[in-house]
């Protein structure tokens, strides 16, 4: 595409990611609600409506808070009459992007987004793209201005589940973390401390989403490779686990995660139960 490229949301992780589209050589333009919000993109051009954004630029990315701000404003682009690739990196509900793209006007890409404000402000961001394949291939060059992990997960759609599942691992971890600072609280501990190295050796290892790799869930055969990988980490898990819920119940730490984890850690990894 040689055309402009238009932004619409341009709140904490919407005004840097549209500041990185300033580099597109066909122009950038933007609008927001509030019209303050468009100062923080100097050098942009900026729109009254998003109706006039539409009708001048061949993609436009959706940055909004919630499902009824995007139905909202890809409603306004069908409305216009104007036909830009649309990308929407709102995370919104399963159903709205089919919904959306079900709809007569504009082709619809679900794009949303991984890494916060700090891969935006950096042009780091993970993108998780739902669409046609044509429609992927003609937005992956403005996105590449944005982040540099982008992901074609399937049909319209898919980059919400992928950005769900994602984040369902994300927000279980932050509960299990929670779990492990009360029991070093507990422990009379350093939890600063404690989170230092686990970023230090989550840098190391990846971390938790390092077991995805494997990129299948069902069970695991005797000649799969990873059957011996993940037979050590299940010994090495199901010790050290335990001995996390004992010092928990010496210590009087409610641990429930760390308890099915325990329970179910050879299953998650694809292994055969073991009989008791």
């Amino acid at each position: 595409m040689t055309a402009p490229v238009g932004f619409v949301g341009l709140g904490s992780i919407g005004a840097p990611m549209a500041r990185r589209l300033l580099r597109w050589p066909g122009g950038l333009v933007v609008h927001d609600v509030d019209p303050r919000a468009c100062a923080a993109v100097k050098g942009a051009e900026v729109a009254t409506g998003v109706a006039e954004l539409a009708s001048r630029v061949g993609f436009v990315s959706v940055m909004v808070r919630d499902d009824d701000q995007v139905r909202d404003v890809v409603g306004q682009i069908v409305a216009s009459g104007a036909r830009p690739l649309v990308a929407v990196h709102s995370t919104v509900a399963p159903p709205t992007p089919a919904a959306l793209a079900s709809a007569a006007g504009p082709r619809i890409l679900d794009a949303p987004v991984s890494g916060s404000v700090i891969g935006a402000d950096a042009g780091t961001l993970a993108f998780m793209v739902g669409g046609t394949a044509e429609d992927f291939a003609a937005a992956k060059d403005v996105l590449a201005l944005m982040g540099t992990r982008i992901v074609h997960a399937g049909p319209v759609g898919a980059g919400t589940a992928m950005k769900l599942a994602r984040n369902l691992l994300q927000f279980v971890s932050f509960t299990a973390a929670f779990e492990a600072q009360r029991l070093a609280s507990a422990a009379g501990l350093d939890v600063r401390a404690l989170g230092e190295v686990v970023r230090h050796t989550d840098a190391v290892t990846g971390g938790p989403g390092s077991v995805l790799l494997r990129g299948s869930s069902e069970p695991l055969t005797p000649d799969d490779p990873w059957t011996g990988v993940f037979t050590h980490v299940r010994t090495l898990g199901e010790k050290d686990l335990g001995f996390a819920v004992e010092l928990a119940a010496q210590l009087d730490v409610d641990v429930p995660l760390a308890r099915y984890a325990l329970a179910h850690l050879g299953r998650a990894l694809g292994l055969p139960e073991v009989a008791p």
